[in-house]
């Protein structure tokens, strides 16, 4: 428990720190009005995607890098992060190029409002080009966390988040020096400080003031390695892509009941991703921790890793459930204080503290079963969740069922259910610990 713990704290706090940027953008926009909350909303929820995507696209280099300083093979672990920086610069030249050129289209294939789209296209536009900056904080901050260091990818978070407190409002609101931006200053304050975040993370991994000294002198790229990174990082980005992409969906199921669900829906899922770092911190961890254990044969620590990281965030969430549960209005007016905006994203607050409930396990167990590289399973899980429990309960429940807008935020909440229970008997099968990478 102790290993545990002190690999988690400060993967909590970074993830806290991390989670803030997305929360900060929202508290500020939220004073600019409706419009530019649920555009910067529905455009942060393609962002969120994608760096759900990316997060994926490193569970291979997580798990080999973890495996690697396991068995003590360090220059190993070297070798598979310098082939991650080829993966790297591919992927976010290609998503640069979404950006260019189809921010827009995206957003009116949601179905949002013109007002909603003219004010999400920039956001989205801008983060979707600048997502090297975020590629190469996540690709970094995956380096050091699977060597076992948590403590210096915190520091960075930390430091890179109060430089996105400080220059957000003087960017959208034309502070001191700065033109007021509206939105379009939002989404260049997030690439600026992602990418003192990648330099900082960069710095500390190239000067060998971590765990693992990485070398960029890449002699020649690694086809072989290259490929296992892809082939065990593939399933993992797909799941993270398709749930994020099932959220999409449900904003689509959204948007009929107007402007004021749209914001209000966004509004919460500020909230949940907020609450989500504890158990990103956990899990990670967790998962760590799993992948540091198998790679030294040892497959019991391995697993006792997983139940006690499920147990103890269990705890913690059910306490910040309880607080939402309670204060849900007093959360609600740090981002707006329209009386309408307040009831009804209060009212969705209430609903999702059941799936808080949920969300602990799930979260813990899934990175323990992906970092022992076994990618597949939690693809297949969120697929199957996500298209025949979510979306057709959204559609059923609102329209069939009388519960009106209310009926998509009960349908997330029997997803997260449904997931939680699904990956608590895998992971007691067992089947995860002979995975071979």
């Amino acid at each position: 428990m102790g290993n545990l713990l002190s690999l988690a704290w400060p993967m909590v706090v970074g993830s806290s720190f991390d989670m803030l940027g997305p929360t900060i953008d929202m508290i500020w926009v939220g004073k600019l009005g409706s419009a530019p909350i649920a555009g910067v909303g529905v455009a942060g929820m393609v962002v969120f995607m994608v760096n759900s995507m990316v997060m994926g696209l490193y569970m291979g280099l997580r798990a080999m890098v973890a495996r690697f300083i396991g068995a003590g093979e360090s220059e190993e672990a070297n070798h598979v992060a310098q082939q991650a920086i080829v993966v790297t610069v591919a992927f976010s030249s290609f998503l640069a190029l979404v950006g260019v050129f189809f921010a827009e289209p995206i957003l009116v294939l949601l179905g949002v409002g013109p007002d909603v789209v003219r004010q999400g296209t920039p956001y989205l536009r801008i983060n979707l080009i600048g997502m090297i900056t975020m590629s190469f904080r996540r690709m970094t901050e995956s380096i050091m966390q699977a060597s076992g260091d948590s403590v210096t990818p915190m520091t960075i978070a930390i430091l890179y988040r109060i430089f996105h407190i400080a220059l957000a409002p003087m960017l959208i609101f034309g502070w001191w020096v700065f033109p007021r931006m509206g939105v379009t200053g939002a989404a260049i304050t997030s690439v600026i400080s992602q990418g003192l975040g990648a330099a900082l993370g960069l710095w500390f991994l190239v000067s060998g003031r971590t765990r693992i000294r990485l070398d960029l002198k890449l002699s020649r790229i690694d086809f072989a390695v290259v490929w296992r990174l892809i082939r065990i990082s593939l399933p993992a980005a797909i799941n993270n892509m398709e749930r994020t992409f099932g959220q999409l969906v449900l904003m689509w199921f959204m948007t009929p009941f107007g402007t004021l669900a749209v914001a209000s829906h966004t509004l919460n899922q500020r909230v949940e991703v907020f609450l989500l770092a504890p158990a990103m911190g956990v899990g990670q961890s967790a998962g760590v921790l799993a992948g540091q254990n198998l790679g030294a044969k040892q497959p019991g620590r391995a697993e006792k890793t997983g139940w006690m990281g499920t147990g103890f965030l269990a705890g913690i969430i059910c306490l910040l459930a309880l607080a939402i549960y309670i204060w849900a209005e007093h959360v609600v007016r740090i981002f707006n204080t329209e009386p309408e905006l307040v009831a009804m994203s209060s009212k969705f607050l209430r609903i999702a503290i059941i799936g808080f409930v949920f969300m602990g396990s799930a979260s813990v167990l899934q990175q323990s079963i992906n970092c022992a590289g076994d990618t597949l399973i939690p693809m297949l899980v969120s697929l199957l969740n996500m298209w025949l429990v979510q979306v057709p309960l959204a559609y059923l429940l609102p329209h069939f069922m009388g519960l009106g807008v209310l009926g998509v935020r009960y349908a997330m909440v029997f997803g997260t259910a449904t997931s939680s229970i699904i990956y608590l008997i895998y992971f007691w099968s067992g089947r995860w610990k002979r995975k071979k990478i």
